[in-house]
C-alpha cells in the first residue's frame, strides 16, 4: 500500500467508527408510556434518525434537521435539509417547527434528541428582536474571526431560542434523552451544536466579552439583548432540565483509536498525540512539523516508521480572499515547515466531508508537494497568506473529496513518517 492509500485508509477507518448505524443502537432507551418524539440537528442527524428507525420496535414520529446533501430516507421521521455553516430560512423554519413539536408534551412522553456537529448553525431560531439576517451576519463574522468553537457557541447560545438548554426546557415535563456525536475538543455537551438540551454555565457577559475580544461589530438590537440579560440561557439546576439526560455515543477519540488500530494492522506504530488540539491552523502546522522532524531525524519521542494521529478543531483568522479551509491551511503550513522532508506524508481532513465552506474534506501532502506546485507556477507562501489552501491543493489534484460522510467527529490529521 502506498503512502496515499495508507493515509486514506486511516481516514476511512476513523469515519467508519463514527457511523450512527454502528454506534447508536446500543444507546436506545426503553419505550416510554406515552409517545416517542424524535428530533435532532446536525450533519449526522439524518443518519442517526435512520439508525433509530432501523432498531426501534414501536411507534415513533419526529422531525430532524440536517445539512443540504446529508439527508437519508426515513419512513416515519421527517428529514429537513438546510444551510451550513451560515444559516438560511429553511433552517430557521425547521428550528421553529422543532420547538413546536416538543411543546405540550406530558411526563409520560419521551423526546429522543439526536445532536451532532453542525447543529448550531442549522438550528437557526433567533430570539425575539433578532432577524435571520442578523444571525447570518454574526455567523460570518465569527467564522472569520479566529474564535474557537467554544467561544463561537457561547455567543450563539445567548442569541438563540433553541440553544443553551432552551429546547429541553420547551419539552418539559417530558423526559429528554440526547444522543450526541461529538465534534468539539473536550466533548463538552454544551458546545456540541451549542447545547440545545443541556445546561449552560456561561453568561451574556461572557458572550459580550468574546465579541469584544475579536472586534466583532455588534448591532444595537443584539447588544441590547446581551447587555439586558434577555438572552440568558438555561442554567445548571433549572427544574425544567430535571428529566433531561445526555450521552456521547461517538467522539474524536473513538475515531482516532480506530485509525490507530488500522495503522497497526498495516504494520505501523501509531501514536495519538491528542484528540483536542486547538489554535490557529497554520501555527499547529508548524508545531506538528517540528515534532515530525524530530521523529524522522532523531527517533524522538518515537522511532520511525510510525504515524502521528491527532484531532480537535483549529481555527483560521481570515485575512486573505482565498477559498479557505482550516485543514488545508494546516496542511499547507505543515508542508512549508517541512520543506520537502524525505519520507514524511500527511493527510488532514474534516470527518464530515466539508472543510470550511467547500464540499472538500481536506487534502494530502507528500515530500514532493512544494516542488510540484512550483513547477506549476504556484506559490505556496502566497497561497497561505491568502487563506487559499483549497485553491492550492485543488490545483495539484491533491484534494480529498468524500461527499457527505453522514457523521462528524471533527478534524482528523495523520502524519506518516517512513524511513
Amino acid at each position: 500500500m502506498n503512502p496515499t492509500e495508507f493515509l486514506r485508509s486511516l481516514f476511512q477507518a476513523a469515519v467508519d467508527a463514527a457511523q450512527p448505524g454502528l454506534c447508536l443502537p446500543a444507546h436506545l432507551p426503553l419505550p416510554p408510556k406515552g409517545r416517542l418524539i424524535v428530533i435532532g440537528a446536525g450533519k449526522a442527524s439524518a443518519a442517526m434518525a435512520r439508525a433509530v428507525e432501523d432498531h426501534w420496535r414501536g411507534p415513533l414520529e419526529g422531525l430532524v434537521l440536517t445539512r443540504y446533501g446529508y439527508g437519508v430516507f426515513c419512513r416515519h421521521i421527517e428529514i429537513v435539509e438546510a444551510a451550513h455553516p451560515v444559516p438560511d430560512a429553511a433552517g430557521a423554519k425547521a428550528a421553529a417547527r422543532i420547538l413546536e413539536t416538543v411543546s405540550g408534551l406530558t411526563a409520560d412522553d419521551l423526546v429522543l434528541c439526536l445532536i451532532s456537529g453542525g447543529g448550531s448553525a442549522l438550528l437557526a431560531a433567533p430570539l425575539p428582536g433578532i432577524t435571520l439576517e442578523d444571525k447570518q451576519a454574526l455567523n460570518r463574522a465569527l467564522l472569520a474571526s479566529g474564535a474557537s468553537i467554544s467561544e463561537m457557541n457561547c455567543v450563539r447560545r445567548h442569541l438563540s431560542a433553541s440553544k443553551g438548554g432552551r429546547l429541553a426546557a420547551a419539552a418539559y415535563p417530558a423526559r429528554v434523552l440526547t444522543l450526541l456525536i461529538s465534534d468539539v475538543p473536550g466533548d463538552h455537551p454544551a458546545d456540541i451544536a451549542s447545547g440545545p438540551t443541556v445546561a449552560d454555565g456561561t453568561t451574556c457577559t461572557d458572550a459580550l466579552n468574546i465579541l469584544k475580544r475579536y472586534a466583532i461589530p455588534v448591532p444595537a438590537n443584539l447588544r441590547q439583548i446581551l447587555e439586558s440579560g434577555a438572552g440568558e440561557s438555561i442554567k445548571p439546576g433549572d427544574a425544567r432540565l430535571t428529566h433531561s439526560a445526555a450521552r456521547i455515543i461517538a467522539s474524536p477519540q473513538m475515531a482516532l483509536e480506530a485509525a490507530a488500530e488500522a495503522a497497526r494492522k498495516a504494520g505501523y506504530a501509531a501514536h495519538i498525540l491528542s484528540d483536542a488540539i486547538e489554535g490557529e491552523a497554520r501555527e499547529v502546522g508548524k508545531v506538528l512539523a517540528g515534532i515530525a522532524q524530530q521523529v524522522a531525524r532523531r527517533s524522538q519521542p518515537f522511532a520511525p516508521p510510525c504515524v502521528l494521529l491527532s484531532g480537535g478543531e483549529t481555527t483560521v483568522t481570515v485575512r486573505g480572499t482565498g477559498r479557505g479551509g482550516r485543514n488545508v491551511e494546516f496542511l499547507l503550513a505543515l508542508g512549508l515547515a517541512l520543506n520537502g522532508e524525505h519520507g514524511i506524508h500527511a493527510l488532514a481532513a474534516d470527518t464530515d466531508g466539508v472543510d470550511g465552506m467547500e464540499d472538500i474534506a481536506g487534502a494530502l501532502l507528500s515530500p514532493d508537494t512544494l516542488d510540484r506546485a512550483r513547477r506549476l507556477g504556484l506559490k505556496p507562501r502566497d497561497a497561505l497568506d491568502a487563506n487559499d489552501g483549497h485553491g492550492f491543493f485543488s490545483a495539484l489534484g491533491d484534494s480529498l473529496v468524500t461527499g457527505p460522510t453522514l457523521t462528524n467527529v471533527n478534524d482528523f490529521r495523520a502524519i506518516l513518517i517512513a524511513p
